[in-house]
């Protein structure tokens, strides 16, 4: 076969594998279409409902084979309950007050972690007192100090609120500092070309590079106010003459109406899902993904 030949037919098979339907016959064979269980699959929050829906089924089995509802009443006798109290409006008005001293102590919680942590990342003596104190007083459980809180501010919103700022402060000064002492050099340095100085430097440099920690720090406050909420109304209960969830719980387990006590604990619970999965996450992609900072 002469050279020319052999040339030609390079040039051909060249041709043909690089051809558009050449292209689109190799990439279908590497790419499939995925089909829909596997699309499913992918998806977080489908297999986290199919979790929570396995859940639910262990539930109401275990309580059918158990069968004594005052100890663990089943899932359908609970929601039947919670319902119930739905349409009385107990439990929409409990669950609301119990927000609304939450959101007090969260956010008085939140501005003094704020002011503490500027001081501290900008002086060293500020420095010195959040660690000292965070030291001190994080590993203090806020529910051990419910008696005092008692004591000073009276049987009423004030002790909750205080707790509560407990509960959150630490936390999030904590994460928040460790968050901007692990800023980049290179990010402080730009920050201080551009004379940045004070909140604006922590504003426009500092924040959006530690966010991630920053987060972390206002999700554990969060828990850690809800649960210390729930436990504080568990011990003295009523706030300015109307309880929350925890005083509901408690109400419901003296009266031995033990699918309301699990219907108040599944409205915590439900609660607390909301948050995360909705606040906390639209937080999160707003933010971490919009500046590109990931933990």
């Amino acid at each position: 076969m002469s050279m020319m030949s052999q040339a030609q037919i390079l040039m051909h098979t060249v041709e043909a594998a690089t051809s558009p339907t050449a292209n689109a016959a190799a990439e279908s064979a590497v790419e499939r279409k995925l089909g829909l269980v596997e699309r499913l699959w992918g998806n977080a929050t489908f297999r986290k409902t199919l979790l929570i829906v396995g859940l639910a089924v262990v539930w109401q089995v275990y309580a059918r084979i158990l069968d004594n509802p005052l100890l663990f009443p089943t899932l359908t006798d609970t929601v039947d309950s919670m319902v119930d109290r739905i349409r009385d409006g107990v439990l929409p008005a409990r669950a609301l007050t119990s927000i609304k001293v939450l959101l007090m102590g969260y956010a008085s919680g939140i501005v003094l972690a704020a002011v503490l942590t500027m001081v501290a990342i900008n002086t060293r003596i500020g420095t010195d007192f959040l660690e000292t104190m965070t030291a001190m007083f994080n590993p203090l459980p806020a529910i051990a100090l419910l008696p005092l809180a008692l004591i000073w501010f009276g049987l009423g919103t004030g002790s909750l609120v205080f707790v509560l700022i407990h509960s959150v402060l630490w936390a999030v000064a904590l994460n928040t500092h460790s968050g901007f002492l692990g800023v980049s050099r290179t990010l402080r340095m730009v920050g201080r070309n551009y004379g940045l100085k004070g909140f604006r430097y922590v504003a426009m440099i500092l924040i959006p590079a530690a966010f991630p920690s920053i987060l972390t720090g206002l999700k554990i406050g969060w828990a850690f106010a809800w649960r210390t909420l729930i436990a504080a109304e568990l011990v003295f209960g009523v706030s300015s003459g109307q309880g929350g969830l925890g005083w509901f719980i408690f109400e419901n387990r003296n009266l031995l109406d033990i699918p309301a006590v699990f219907a108040g604990l599944l409205t915590v619970i439900i609660i607390g899902l909301v948050v995360e999965n909705l606040v906390f996450r639209t937080i999160e992609r707003r933010t971490l993904q919009l500046w590109g900072v990931h933990n």
